[in-house]
């Protein structure tokens, strides 16, 4: 390594964020980057370690200490190869991925981590800034078709991948606009869009044909698909909401975490509000919000209900408080459980754990309140606390408790495709093959929810796997 001692002389210094009164009046990204020579800084604290256990924290499995040492030395552009030669997308993981690789960092041992989501970040933004990321047009086509229904990460990653490979890539998207959950899931604050659009403009110059407004099971058969194309790859991810089954909840005011997001998101990108919006405005403005379900996509909508000017905002989750700091002798490397506090939790929120929803209450149809009660787990079990039930104000109620699986009606139905036990399209690792021999998956409709990395990494993988059923052998990474 370049410096074999920076883990010794310099503490850890992480990107910062603007000023929350500031970055609440706007939808934009709000992180401050590091100075070149402060990335270098953090670069060179990289340990080189005997077992990178970065390595296996990373589901890409990101050659970590390489770049890492490229950036140190001043070597972007080679750091920008090495970076690319395992995620397609860095500038989408360099910004929303929870970052496991340094929950698994040596140095994280001392809660010391190397800056590594911001040093991949600040390489591929580079990159882009120095125009040095260009279309990789294969040398030749192999005459073989392939449909990828999804334009999400795993399906994005996946046609990348098999236009490079020489075949002919169709990405079919059902949205108006190429991205997946990227695009309508995420806020503008934590992704902007443009990094989208870049990276399907380069996918077209390489071969990519995307074919916007159109689903798979209602516009167009997945017979027909399978009739013209050698070979079908289902990213269609994991939509299928989970929903809060209590008295009340037929009501307006409660409401799906991605149908408030994606409105948004739509406003953002220029739409009316007719097109933002077909089933009615939704939004926080001066309104007592509620979000159930306390992850990543309950934070999208707290940071969301503070900058469109709600009343009040709080966030409630079925599980207990997490601990403030993990046990590292029994979680490193591994991922910890532990309390995790967001940019947009800092903006302003009151969270609450170990809460259990019993009924909405609501005037004349419209929401007025949440009944909840306490609970404490013994094990897997809970037990409500008897004298514990309280009343939350509220107006609207976000649910953002997570997917159970992929939507099945339309695409899957036709499909006839069989099912895991946890009701997501069977296929393994290895082959991605489904129960049909023209039909592949990848990613959350495979996996169930997960990381976008993971996403990325499935749909490298598959890619993989299919190029070399249709071809015999591969040159593709896995």
């Amino acid at each position: 390594m370049g410096k074999e001692t920076g883990f010794l002389e310099l503490d850890r210094v992480d990107r910062t964020y603007a000023d929350p009164a500031e970055r609440l009046q706007h939808y934009k990204e709000f992180v401050i980057p590091h100075t070149e020579d402060g990335l270098r800084s953090q670069a060179s604290r990289c340990m080189n370690c005997g077992i990178p256990y970065c390595h296996n924290g990373c589901p890409v499995n990101n050659i970590i200490p390489d770049w890492n040492h490229m950036t140190y030395e001043g070597d972007w552009k080679e750091a920008l190869i090495t970076l690319h030669s395992t995620n397609n997308f860095p500038e989408f993981t360099g910004r929303i991925c929870p970052a496991p690789c340094e929950a698994a960092c040596t140095l994280n041992i001392t809660d010391e981590p190397v800056t590594i989501k911001s040093i991949e970040c600040a390489i591929v933004d580079k990159g882009w800034e120095n125009d040095w990321i260009k279309p990789q047009v294969p040398e030749k086509r192999t005459g073989r078709s392939v449909a990828v229904v999804g334009s999400g990460p795993a399906g994005m990653a996946c046609a990348q991948q098999l236009a490079r490979a020489g075949h002919s890539v169709t990405v079919f998207e059902k949205s108006d606009r190429v991205g997946g959950l990227l695009r309508y899931g995420i806020p503008d604050f934590k992704m902007g869009k443009h990094l989208i659009n870049r990276r399907a403009a380069q996918m077209e110059a390489e071969g990519v044909n995307f074919r916007t407004s159109t689903e798979v099971g209602v516009d167009i058969s997945i017979k027909t698909l399978k009739e013209n194309f050698d070979a079908v790859v289902l990213a269609g991810g994991s939509e299928d909401a989970r929903t809060l089954d209590i008295p009340g909840s037929e009501m307006s005011g409660v409401r799906l975490a991605m149908e408030f997001l994606t409105q948004q998101n739509k406003r953002n990108a220029g739409d009316d509000e007719q097109r933002a919006a077909p089933r009615g405005t939704l939004t926080a403005t001066g309104k007592h919000v509620i979000v159930i379900g306390g992850g990543d996509t309950g934070s999208d909508c707290v940071g969301t209900s503070n900058r469109q000017g709600a009343a009040s905002v709080t966030q409630i989750e079925i599980m207990p408080k997490p601990p403030e700091k993990e046990d590292k002798a029994l979680t490193w490397p591994n991922w910890p459980l532990k309390l995790r506090t967001s940019s947009s939790h800092e903006e302003g929120v009151d969270r609450d754990w170990a809460i259990l929803t019993k009924r909405v209450v609501g005037e004349n149809g419209k929401v007025t309140g949440l009944e909840c009660v306490r609970i404490e787990w013994e094990g897997r079990e809970m037990k409500e606390i008897e004298g514990s039930e309280f009343t939350l104000k509220a107006d609207l109620i976000l649910l953002a408790m997570g997917f159970i699986g992929p939507k099945k009606s339309g695409m899957l139905d036709q499909a006839g495709l069989e099912y895991d036990a946890r009701g997501n399209v069977k296929a393994d690792t290895t082959s991605y093959r489904t129960s049909d021999e023209n039909v592949w998956a990848c990613g959350d409709m495979r996996r169930g929810q997960s990381l976008v990395v993971w996403a990325i990494r499935e749909g490298r993988q598959c890619a993989r796997a299919l190029d070399e059923a249709l071809m015999g052998v591969s040159e593709l990474a896995r």
